[in-house]
């Protein structure tokens, strides 16, 4: 995951490597992207890595660190994203976004706009309407949140990304306050199309294709 390629000029832009990690341990995955940002270079290509997590909470640079109830012991990770406390955990699909902003032209505002978007039009081609909330990224379908953001930008690297939830237990969001709000309800996919329509094997190649769409990318390169 540490490795990174460099091509010419012509195809820096538009081309973007596209890594699926399977399951993998969360504070692994937050060190390699961590690693990958801190020794890439002006032509370093833009990464997406897709992954799962075990259950874990994570917290952002903004957690006022409130006390919660955590009876399963699900690990408890601080890390250097921005936002608060969320939760990640088997059937959620991550999405982490490797871009050199500076190259882009595009401030963090345009990167959470694009990921919004994406999740937005993947949710209406499944005929659900979603939409965003001042103040509050992510993507939300009749006041439930569905998709998570929290960005870190580094030197000329953006790291973390985008979590959407496809066929997960919603418990440990009950236990945290989601993304700092109290009473913020989550919701899945699973829970708006039936679970035989709710996969992320199903769901991953076009939540990948309208990232590279809203991203502007148009050379997937899977190492």
């Amino acid at each position: 995951m540490s490795s990174v390629p460099a091509r010419s000029s012509d195809t820096l832009t538009d081309t973007v490597v596209v890594r699926d990690l399977g399951i993998a341990d969360y504070r692994q995955t937050w060190e390699a992207m961590r690693a990958f940002t801190a020794v890439r270079e002006a032509r370093t290509l833009d990464e997406l890595w897709l992954v799962e997590h075990p259950p874990v909470y994570t917290l952002g640079t903004n957690d006022r660190r409130e006390p919660f109830d955590n009876p399963a012991g699900i690990p408890i990770v601080q890390t250097d994203r921005g936002g608060q406390i969320t939760y990640h955990g088997p059937g959620q699909l991550v999405v982490y976004t490797l871009l050199d902003l500076r190259r882009r032209g595009w401030g963090v505002k345009a990167l959470v706009h694009a990921l919004e978007q994406s999740v937005i039009d993947l949710l209406a081609a499944h005929g659900v309407s979603a939409t965003r909330r001042p103040g509050a990224p992510g993507v939300y379908v009749d006041g439930r949140k569905i998709a998570q953001l929290g960005l870190r930008v580094r030197l000329r690297g953006s790291y973390h990304g985008l979590s959407f939830n496809v066929a997960m237990d919603h418990q440990p969001f009950r236990q945290i306050r989601p993304c700092g709000y109290a009473g913020l309800e989550t919701t899945d996919l699973a829970q708006l199309l039936g679970p035989e329509r709710a996969s992320i094997a199903d769901i991953r190649q076009p939540l990948v294709s309208l990232l590279l769409q809203h991203l502007g990318y148009n050379r997937p390169n899977s190492p």
